[in-house]
């Protein structure tokens, strides 16, 4: 009994300190090497200073919250009391018969139309009023960008034609070239947006 207790405790032992030490340093170091950028989470540097993560979506607010028109709005988020809130990430979990899923998206394509300038008749896209699963999704699909532009055109000043450029600059294809659609990377546009904005 004695001699399974000590090689139970050894065996514990070496592999804790195998997998719980060696295993996540050499993880660690592997990632560094050949994926250092992502390993670090992806962010992203204005000025030498951290705007964010290409990752995770953020909120595009005035500071009374509500939304800037200056900018891009990302797609609505469930996570946390504000929305993108990486320690609590997660959906709505609402399904369709919902009533509140369907009075939140019912106001959310109100508000989208009118933030947006759009006829009360207008077509809005899915992920402009509805939460994803994780409540972190930095993107939007290209068809909300493409609404989006003229009103981010005129509260900048430029023209409709500059904004959709850009738009079509920072549409990413869809992975692999046949999985999901095509997407627009929320922060990336906004900084490219204000980089236009400054010359």
């Amino acid at each position: 009994m004695r001699r399974q207790l000590i090689t139970g405790l050894l065996m514990t032992l070496v592999l804790t300190v195998l997998l719980g030490v060696v295993y996540p340093l050499a993880m660690t170091g592997v990632a560094q090497v050949f994926m250092g950028h992502r390993a670090d989470g992806s962010l992203v540097r204005t000025d030498g200073r951290v705007v964010g993560s290409s990752l995770v979506g953020q909120n595009f607010v005035l500071p009374d919250g509500s939304p800037d028109p200056k900018y891009f709005q990302s797609r609505p988020s469930a996570a946390g009391e504000n929305g993108y809130d990486a320690m609590s990430s997660g959906g709505t979990n609402d399904g369709p018969s919902s009533e509140t899923l369907l009075d939140d998206v019912t106001q959310r394509v109100t508000d989208y139309r009118e933030l947006n300038g759009l006829a009360a008749s207008a077509r809005v896209p899915v992920d402009a009023v509805t939460a994803s699963g994780s409540g972190l999704d930095p993107d939007i699909s290209v068809a909300n960008a493409r609404l989006q532009a003229p009103r981010v055109a005129r509260a900048r000043g430029l023209r409709d034609d500059q904004v959709l450029a850009l738009v079509d600059a920072h549409t990413d294809d869809r992975p692999f070239g046949f999985l999901g659609e095509k997407t627009v990377n929320v922060l990336d546009l906004n900084l490219a947006l204000d980089h236009i904005s400054t010359k």
